[in-house]
């Protein structure tokens, strides 16, 4: 008997040993299947060679036969017949390699991270849901699939991604999904769209509206005019000023008179850095070695394994372009054709405002506008949880957009206000697809004013070059009509007066083609100058990168790529060519302790670069930093005053340090003691060299640029071990090359246009998604060091090369 209970108990161990490594529990992977050698993540390695040089796929949904070519950087050159063929293989090729990472970042999008890691990004979900992520997408989504064009990519890209999906096995699922324990989805159209809004959110999604209106009701209007100025001292703007208008300026709305009231009280109403940017630019055949343009661009996000690029070569009747695309969007984004070539940076105007709602009681199913109650729309979220049960989530919506937090709660970003309606662009219907599908098939210079008429979100600055020694500059997107200063603070959501009155016509978006001066460029700063007759915002990128591409531009003759590659890698750092100087001036060398008095010489032999080496931009970094920390803390701090606040920027900040010795703002006005300027400094100096002694040891090369800033590439979910940690590079925040500890340029390419068009890129990472394939990081070391790899442009399919290392055809 007792011989037949131990072998059921041993039964029962088993099985409960089995369900137990079969089975996520909570956020521990299920470690039977992951490690298995029949389906577990041994199945994910590759070998070198793992792509077959020849091979037939059968895909049913094809039309006609396409042919493939991959090249020896794993790049997919794609020949269809006909547009449903060219995007179903785009989808295909692009899941094959990406699947994972554009199903994972859908999912944020969506605000459905929950469905797959359970409770813990709840409310990441709530956020993303909230901010209307998915109400624009299916706004956006109409708009596309209304257009014949735009639905057949998006239909047939869609297909081409589900083939792949159904064609995968257990064994053959990429890792992360046997990781997270979880399966694939079908791709739909509305994935495509809610990857569009994602980028809108990382580069529009923000606003410091709030920040601003705390700080003028504490201080009042004439302060904030005085810190936070509309216009900064330095700049040196996209469309340069003087540039003539070529349009009739539309009437401006007229500001509200409540509102040129509040600005001129001294007691104002009481109303409740990403380090993202991009580089482009293009120079004329005038200034180029060749005759013919050339064209630069570099986008600066956040740098993850797997990349956020994908590279393809696209090719069908009326089109021939190979560029870099986001996974899980078709059509390229970034790249050239035999005639044009194109770009984009962000443009950061001010297309996000908050309005500060009325209710009519605590239901809040109406408020209060334009002299009546309004009903409140109420859209009820179903988010699901994995291990748990569902969660309902109700956003109220108003004609504004969504109220973001309806109710007291700490909010997921902590400038967003409580029961505030939030106007958006990114809520707005466009077709930034057929944008892209004009672009890639442009020829001339009309056809790229044509193309930008229907991109909307996020605005960029659309940068173009073309054979026919045309050059420009476009900051392009839908941007609200306001009159001056309208969404710098929260708006009253009771007046009509304060609502977004129309939209600049797109014919009247700043722009300029063909300048004297011989380039174009872009780098985040201001669109336009003080002459430009709409108000597109107050806060945009610091001047130092856009002037020091612009200096070495405008110094520039018989210019190669390899003349913009290196501009590209440019590490000079203009604040602190600007400020060192004067903080060096305003330390007392007297007071220094030995080792002060060494670093500070040594601080003054510096040449200002920051290169990966250098001990001196850590130094600097730090000092200068504190110092700002120690003029504004006080006054701008949270901790401090128990408002969300912003500190003034940096132009401002400049100049007190540079021309106000005697400025209030310099003493901490919770010491007894009034310091000046001299401390502040001499404190700060202190702090940097503490704070690296403590780090490092005494000062050595331990002290180096890139040890102190530590550029990480991490895997997307942050799975240790599956990035790359202290990256030996130089670069950081506010240099040409923004290379900072987790930004920088995301993708670098450079475009020679002529007879023969010739290109050169490379982005942080690999093709393949997959951390088991040789794909994966195989470009990593060409982007750290600065260089570039020749872009393989096919003409055909029958193209000779020794750069093909594959040849497919995919067949129904």
């Amino acid at each position: 008997m007792l011989r037949y209970v131990r072998a059921v108990l041993a039964l029962i161990t088993a099985l409960s040993l089995t369900w137990v490594l079969n089975t996520k529990q909570g956020e521990v992977p299920p470690f039977g299947k992951f490690l298995s050698p029949f389906r577990g993540f041994w199945r994910n390695a590759e070998a070198a060679d793992a792509l077959p040089t020849q091979q037939t796929l059968r895909l049913p949904g094809l039309q006609q036969p396409v042919q493939v070519r991959f090249d020896d950087k794993r790049v997919p050159h794609i020949f269809a017949q006909n547009d449903h063929d060219l995007y179903y293989t785009q989808g295909y090729l692009t899941a094959q390699d990406r699947l994972w990472q554009m199903d994972f970042v859908t999912h944020v999008a969506g605000g459905r991270l929950s469905e797959i890691v359970g409770p813990a990004r709840l409310e990441t979900d709530r956020f993303f849901r909230r901010m209307g992520l998915p109400f624009g997408a299916r706004k956006s989504l109409e708009v596309m699939m209304a257009d014949p064009t735009t639905r057949t990519v998006l239909t047939s890209y869609s297909a081409g991604v589900n083939a792949y999906i159904q064609s995968l096995t257990p064994a053959s699922l990429p890792f992360e999904y046997k990781l997270l324990d979880y399966k694939p989805e079908p791709w739909a159209p509305l994935k495509c769209a809610l990857l569009l809004k994602y980028m809108a959110f990382d580069l529009s999604g923000r606003s410091d509206d709030l920040r601003l209106s705390n700080a003028l009701r504490k201080y009042g209007p004439a302060v904030v005019k005085d810190l936070f100025p509309g216009y900064p001292t330095r700049e040196d703007p996209i469309v340069p000023v003087g540039t003539p208008l070529d349009f009739t300026p539309e009437q401006v709305p007229p500001t509200p008179a409540s509102f040129e009231a509040a600005m001129s009280n001294s007691t104002p109403q009481r109303e409740p850095d990403p380090e993202l940017g991009s580089n482009n630019f293009a120079v004329s055949g005038s200034k180029s070695a060749s005759g013919f343009p050339l064209l630069a661009n570099d986008p600066h996000l956040q740098l993850n394994l797997p990349s956020i690029w994908y590279q393809v070569q696209l090719s069908a009747p009326g089109v021939n372009v190979y560029g870099v695309t986001i996974p899980g969007a078709p059509t390229v984004i970034i790249g050239f054709n035999q005639e044009v070539a194109w770009g984009v940076t962000n443009v950061g105007a001010d297309v996000l405002d908050w309005y500060q709602l009325k209710f009519k009681d605590d239901t809040r199913r109406a408020y209060w506008h334009d002299g009546r109650w309004k009903p409140v729309r109420r859209v009820v979220e179903h988010i699901k949880v994995r291990g748990q049960p569902d969660r309902l989530d109700t956003v109220l919506y108003t004609h504004h957009g969504p109220v973001v937090y309806d109710k007291q709660e700490k909010p997921f970003l902590p400038q967003t206000p409580i029961r505030h309606a939030m106007r958006w662009t990114a809520h707005e219907g466009a077709n930034e697809v057929l944008a892209f599908y004009r672009l890639n098939r442009a020829r001339t210079y009309d056809d790229y004013t044509t193309a930008l008429t229907t991109y909307g979100s996020p605005a960029q600055n659309f940068i173009f070059a073309s054979q026919q020694n045309d050059i420009a500059i476009w900051p392009n997107g839908r941007l609200p009509l306001k009159w001056p200063n309208q969404g710098k603070f929260v708006l009253d959501g009771t007046d009509p007066a304060y609502d977004w009155q129309g939209w600049i016509p797109q014919a009247q978006n700043p722009h300029v083609k063909n300048p004297a001066r011989g380039f174009v460029s872009s780098a985040n700063q201001f669109s336009a100058g003080p002459d430009y007759p709409y108000y597109l915002g107050w806060d945009f990128a610091s001047w130092e990168r856009g002037h020091r591409i612009n200096q070495r531009l405008a110094r520039m003759t018989r210019v190669t790529p390899d003349s913009l590659r290196r501009l590209q890698n440019d590490n000079l750092g203009l604040n602190a060519q600007l400020m060192l100087p004067r903080l060096l001036a305003l330390v007392p060398t007297a007071q220094l302790t030995p080792a002060e008095q060494q670093l500070h010489k040594q601080m003054r032999r510096w040449n200002y670069s920051y290169d990966a080496a250098a001990i001196a931009p850590g130094v600097f970094e730090l000092w200068y930093t504190n110092l700002v920390k120690r003029l504004w803390a006080d006054d701008f701090g949270l901790a401090a005053t128990g408002l969300e606040m912003r500190n003034p920027p940096r132009d401002r900040t400049n100049n007190l340090i540079l021309r106000e010795p005697n400025s209030p703002w310099i003493d901490d006005r919770h010491t007894p003691e009034r310091e000046t300027l001299p401390q502040l400094a001499l404190a700060s100096f202190r702090f940097a060299a503490d704070s690296l002694t403590r780090k490092f040891g005494p000062l050595s090369e331990k002290w180096a640029w890139k040890n102190q800033k530590s550029t990480d590439i991490l895997h997307l979910a942050q799975l240790p071990g599956f990035g790359h940690m202290d990256l030996d590079c130089g670069g950081g925040a506010g240099i040409v090359n923004a290379t900072s500890e987790r930004n920088g340029p995301s993708w670098r390419m450079v475009v020679a246009l002529g007879p023969r068009v010739r290109a050169y890129g490379v982005f942080p990472g690999g093709q393949s998604g997959n951390p088991g394939s040789p794909a994966y990081d195989d470009l990593l070391e060409t982007w750290r060091i600065g260089q570039l790899n020749e872009l393989l442009f096919l003409r055909s399919a029958d193209e000779p090369t020794s750069r093909v290392r594959a040849a497919w055809t995919l067949e129904r």
